[in-house]
């Protein structure tokens, strides 16, 4: 991709995409990092969750998203959810002309090189029935130990904002003490929307435990973007859309937690 380097290029938008809300999270840290790039965010709501989708319904809703960007002539997407990155990405990472950038494949050679040999993942059930965390890690470092663990009830906790009742509480605790049973030296949250659990999940294990990919994964994208000559050059902040495929009213109402809406979605 390194052919990208044309400056009609630089001010072209960056595309985002997630089920839901939770890509924010990535989202958000991007904004922050990089605040002249324009920036487009799809939530397939009509969708989610993804984790329970098969391969085929993943890699039929991310070609739909990305034939979406492809019109609105991004210059990147960032696949801000890591159900897609593990089940869709290797399959039509070359069917674009644009770079796509996965938050697991992104992230791991990070990950694989900090100084620790227990690896635990919590993750959507896609995602670990990809085994796609183990096997990236474990490309740059093969003496990781990797356990990944499927927590298919914590996107709906996240997205419902039913974070203080009985139920939830409870769901957070039985895998994080699940995953304790590994003796991890550090945890990734494989999925853009625990992040958001911190308040639960540290009442049951130290915050320091606990990895959260998006901000590797917006540096890597920086340097990449450095790399190719793709920085937008301009001195003033960049514009941002927001798409969902459905359910507008919801996005806006669940994205207040993630970021600050400056208008309503449209609907792609």
């Amino acid at each position: 991709m390194s052919t990208l380097n044309h400056n009609n290029l630089n001010n072209r938008p960056v595309g985002f995409f997630d089920s839901g809300v939770g890509g924010l999270s990535v989202y958000a840290r991007f904004k922050h990092l990089l605040p002249v790039e324009n920036t487009l965010y799809y939530g397939d709501l009509a969708h989610m969750p993804y984790g329970d989708k098969t391969k085929e319904e993943l890699v039929s809703y991310a070609r739909t998203i990305l034939d979406f960007y492809k019109l609105k002539g991004v210059k990147a997407v960032v696949i801000a959810c890591n159900t897609s990155s593990a089940q869709a990405y290797d399959i039509i990472k070359e069917e674009y002309g644009f770079k796509i950038y996965p938050i697991i494949q992104s992230c791991a050679k990070v990950i694989a090189s900090m100084k620790v040999n227990r690896i635990g993942v919590f993750a959507t059930q896609a995602t670990v029935n990809s085994e796609a965390y183990k096997k990236e890690l474990m490309k740059y470092n093969s003496a990781l130990e990797v356990c990944e663990l499927a927590c298919p009830d914590w996107v709906p906790i996240v997205e419902s904002g039913n974070y203080d009742n009985p139920e939830s509480i409870a769901a957070v605790e039985m895998h994080v003490e699940e995953m304790l049973k590994f003796a991890p030296d550090k945890i990734i949250l494989g999925c853009t929307h625990y992040p958001y659990l911190m308040s639960l999940l540290t009442k049951f294990a130290p915050k320091e435990l606990f990895i959260d990919p998006a901000k590797i994964f917006v540096e890597y994208i920086k340097n990449d973007f450095e790399s190719l000559g793709l920085l937008n050059n301009s001195q003033t902040a960049g514009y941002e859309k927001m798409f969902v495929s459905a359910n507008p009213e919801s996005f806006t109402e669940h994205s207040k937690i993630f970021y600050e809406l400056h208008k309503t979605p449209e609907l792609a």
